[in-house]
C-alpha cells in the first residue's frame, strides 16, 4: 500500500499539455483526468499508484493535509452564486526528482488517495508510464460512465406519464 513520510470529461478531445521538460498527449485535459481519478474507487487508485512508486525516483511531499473549502453553488432561478457550506478535502502536492509537480484534492479525509492521485498527475506530466496510466484512467472513465448510465436508466424506470383531462 502507498505509504510515504512527509518531506467531466465526456466527449473531450485529446489535449497536449506543455510542461517545462516535455510535451505529452493524454485523452483528457488535466482537470478531466484528475476528476476521473478522484471519482474512482480509492483503493484501486492507491494500489495502482503503489505499483508505480519504484519508477518515480525521489519524491518530495510538499503538502499532504486535510482542510475545509467553501462549496459554491449557483441559484437556478436568478443565477446568483452563493456558498452552500464547507466541505472537508484531502489535498496533496508532490514534486518528483526531475522537478515536475503533481497535485490532487479529494472530498473527504483520505490523504493516501490524494497522495496517489498527485503522484499519478506528476507521473503523467513527467511522461513516466503514460500508457499504463492512461489505460487506467480510461478504464475508470468507462466504469463511471456505465454507472451513470445505469443510474439514469433506474431513474427513468420510475418516471410515470400523467394525462390531463
Amino acid at each position: 500500500m502507498l505509504q510515504l513520510s512527509r518531506g467531466d470529461p465526456k466527449g473531450v478531445a485529446p489535449t497536449r499539455c506543455l510542461t517545462p521538460r516535455r510535451l505529452f498527449v493524454t485523452a483528457f485535459p488535466q482537470s478531466a483526468y484528475l476528476t476521473i481519478l478522484t471519482h474512482a474507487p480509492a483503493e484501486s487508485v492507491k494500489l495502482f499508484a503503489d505499483d508505480l512508486l519504484p519508477l518515480l525516483g525521489t519524491i518530495t511531499v510538499i503538502k499532504n493535509s486535510t482542510g475545509l473549502v467553501m462549496l459554491p453553488y449557483t441559484d437556478t432561478a436568478k443565477g446568483a452564486r452563493f456558498h452552500l457550506g464547507e466541505v472537508l478535502v484531502a489535498e496533496a502536492h508532490v514534486r518528483l526528482g526531475n522537478g515536475v509537480e503533481g497535485y490532487a484534492a479529494c472530498v473527504g479525509r483520505d490523504l493516501l488517495q490524494a497522495l496517489a492521485i498527485a503522484l499519478l498527475d506528476a507521473a503523467l506530466q513527467s511522461d513516466i508510464h503514460t500508457d499504463s496510466i492512461t489505460t487506467f484512467i480510461n478504464q475508470q472513465h468507462m466504469a463511471q460512465q456505465q454507472a451513470d448510465d445505469r443510474l439514469l436508466r433506474q431513474v427513468e424506470a420510475t418516471r410515470i406519464a400523467m394525462e390531463t383531462f
